[in-house]
């Protein structure tokens, strides 16, 4: 099986959109998830016969733009706490 043909195969993308979740758990930040739901997302549209002409350059696209999307939709509603300094400006301690 080659790349090209593995790349238009729905269940490759499933496949990949589970190993990134799996990443996403173990690993300490949120990096894989956006990753995560746009293979996963990819997969499923391929499973529903949506094969985008064929061509891998507009799968890669979808699912780029996808990923960047949940990104950035999924940091802000569940991971993003901007700056992590946090300052105080009296001790607990103290009179």
């Amino acid at each position: 099986m080659t790349l090209a043909s593995l790349m238009t195969t729905w269940w490759a993308w499933i496949a990949l959109g589970v190993l990134l979740g799996i990443l996403e758990v173990l690993a300490p930040g949120f990096i894989f998830v956006g990753f995560a739901v746009g293979a996963g997302l990819t997969g499923v549209l391929l499973a529903l016969g949506i094969s985008f002409g064929g061509s891998i350059a507009w799968i890669t696209l979808f699912f780029a733009v996808v990923s960047l999307i949940a990104w950035a939709v999924l940091y802000k509603v569940m991971g993003g706490r901007g700056s992590q300094t946090k300052t105080f400006d009296e001790d607990i301690n103290e009179g």
